[in-house]
């Protein structure tokens, strides 16, 4: 069973990626982030928790190498997922459970954020577009290309 989460918390620790072998087929691969979710309730001027929890966040993905060098212990992120029930033992054999979060997506909000760099986007040209290694003229130019339209068409 699972519930649609959305929640806004502060990673604990240092993220952990993991890589599962999948046959001849592309790795898994698995970033897993401890996350405490605040419930700050204005108290006195100031906010107080109230009811927050700790919970383990899995997110599968084949950007999570890379994701797990971004995330950092104390940021701020906005987890979007379903809540999973974890059946598990601990080391005395006793049966536990606990309430994990596959997420879809982990956003970092700004709080504490210095700064933001982003990369260059990768440009790789089409087959179409070379011939032999070698750039080919193109019939027409980007700027001569009619733009596409999403949805309806306007009334005119």
């Amino acid at each position: 069973m699972s519930t649609f989460f959305v929640g806004e918390g502060n990673i604990g620790s240092a993220p952990e990626f993991q890589e599962f072998p999948s046959g001849n087929d592309e790795p898994r691969r698995l970033l897993r982030l401890n996350v405490y979710f605040d419930n700050p309730v204005p108290r006195d001027g100031s906010y107080e928790d109230r009811g927050g929890y700790w919970a383990p966040v899995e997110l599968w993905h084949r950007e999570a190498e890379h994701w797990s060098t971004l995330y950092q212990k104390g940021m701020r992120v906005l987890v979007e997922g379903r809540t999973v029930r974890d059946e598990w033992e601990d080391s005395e054999d006793n049966a536990r459970v606990t309430f994990k979060i596959e997420a879809r997506r982990v956003g970092i909000l700004p709080h504490r954020v210095h700064s933001v760099v982003m990369r260059e986007r990768s440009s790789e040209p089409s087959a179409s577009a070379t011939h032999a290694g070698q750039p080919t003229e193109q019939a027409s130019s980007p700027a001569s290309k009619p733009k596409k339209r999403r949805g309806p068409p306007s009334p005119e």
